[in-house]
């Protein structure tokens, strides 16, 4: 009896949920209403979200504008100064608006006067005198030339003080419309721009360089014995065939992919950008400058250096055939163990060629690109080179004696393991100056 009724009960009350639909269409309008509203109450929240991103993005495009502004100008008082004379910047014109497109810039700069390719501020830098040239001649902007990353500008290889480049490459932002002879006559004489190529929308002239070329120019009295007293035969040394197949070998020591932590500066053995790959490391025959010195033109090539590297190889190179140390020191100086290793000065480094093969044999042939090598301007550019780089390299060593100096304190190192403490041997170039990579690829 109890359990029929139990189950009576049960069907009476689904019955009666079942009769009385309007209960169900209650509760479903109730929960619309309440997700209607939650869904008013997230727009409204999206809404005022954006409005703070916009606040949030209008105060970033405030500070970059600051930032753009040159560090070493006291904006401040000129913004002051600008109020008082009533100074205000031109609205902008949309007329005045240039369609620029990527392009490859082939450059020649003698260095002996300037603090190093990339720009610095207060010091007189081969990048200043470009960024300003081209700023005169609305190849760039206001805001590119204060800050030149806007134009994409960037340099195959950032040559430190007094270093000279033959054919430097950088690729930047530029109208379709140059006049080069204009160009150039707004260029110190030291700094000329040659030649200017089209180039795809991605090309980096740093990242899309595959090798790089430098020359290192200096006179034979270098590789006389250390035994043998130079100061009186520096202008009539005369190298021998069997001290120059010397050389030759030395150089050759250094070709391969080896481990190169000893020829920079804080970096480790383990370091994996210690490793570094020279195609090729040659000596050029013996040949008189105008003053009758001789000379010989040392030329590597690699893939990428780091800073200082290709002038400590030439000192190494230069102390072996000397003899101030052997062949086993340089291959002491390829390993993990950390030596003390003399430094050439930087007189006769000059970046000769950065090569772009990978990019020619893609791009070079499409019809629409050439290829960045520069062919057509290479009377130019040799013309150049003898009359502002190798002769001033020529003059400065004749009046001078920069290497002789130098040579005079191979005998303070120790081409041995070098102690934190141990004092740094005296420099023949004077006060040190902060500069970068040999290309700017640390």
């Amino acid at each position: 009896m109890f359990l029929r009724r139990l189950l009576n009960d049960t069907k009476a009350v689904r019955l009666k949920t079942l009769c009385t639909p309007w209960n169900r269409q209650k509760s479903f309008a109730a929960a619309m209403s309440e997700a209607l509203d939650k869904l008013e109450m997230e727009k409204e929240a999206r809404k005022e979200a954006k409005e703070l991103e916009g606040e949030a993005v209008k105060d970033a495009n405030r500070i970059k504008r600051t930032l753009k502004r040159k560090k070493w100008v006291d904006w401040k008082e000129q913004d002051e100064k600008d109020a008082a004379n009533g100074v205000k910047r031109a609205p902008f014109d949309p007329a005045d608006r240039i369609k620029r497109k990527k392009s490859a810039i082939l450059l020649s700069y003698c260095g002996a006067n300037y603090y190093g390719m990339q720009r610095n501020p207060g010091m007189q830098t081969i990048e200043e005198e470009l960024f300003k040239a081209m700023l005169k001649h609305k190849w760039i902007t206001e805001d590119s030339f204060e800050q030149i990353q806007i134009s994409c500008f960037q340099r195959a290889a950032r040559t430190d003080k007094g270093v000279s480049a033959a054919r430097q490459v950088c690729s930047v932002k530029l109208p379709e419309e140059l006049d080069l002879e204009a160009f150039n006559a707004d260029l110190p004489q030291q700094i000329r721009l040659f030649g200017v190529e089209r180039v795809t929308k991605g090309f980096n002239a740093k990242d899309q360089c595959n090798a790089r070329t430098y020359t290192y120019t200096l006179p034979t009295v270098a590789f006389a014995s250390f035994e043998e007293k130079v100061d009186d035969v520096h202008d009539t040394f005369r190298i021998s065939p069997e001290l120059l197949q010397k050389v030759k070998e030395t150089l050759k020591l250094y070709e391969g992919t080896k481990n190169f932590h000893n020829f920079t500066s804080k970096k480790s053995f383990l370091d994996p950008s210690s490793k570094r790959f020279i195609m090729s490391f040659t000596s050029s025959e013996p040949f008189r400058s105008p003053q009758d010195i001789e000379f010989v033109t040392l030329k590597v090539k690699g893939q990428s250096f780091m800073l200082h590297q290709i002038r400590k190889m030439v000192g190494l190179a230069i102390a072996i055939v000397r003899g101030n140390t052997t062949a086993a020191t340089l291959e002491r100086a390829l390993t993990e163990e950390r030596l003390d290793l003399p430094m050439a000065p930087g007189l006769g480094l000059v970046l000769d060629t950065v090569h772009y093969e990978r990019y020619n044999d893609r791009y070079g042939k499409d019809g629409i690109h050439n290829p960045l090598t520069w062919q057509a301007q290479e009377a130019q550019v040799q013309e150049f080179i003898e009359r502002e780089i190798f002769s001033q390299i020529y003059k400065t060593e004749a009046e001078q004696r920069n290497m002789l100096d130098w040579i005079g304190t191979l005998h303070y190192h120790s081409y041995d393991t070098r102690t934190e403490d141990a004092p740094p041997p005296p420099s023949s170039e004077g006060k040190k100056v902060k500069g970068g990579d040999d290309d700017n690829d640390e």
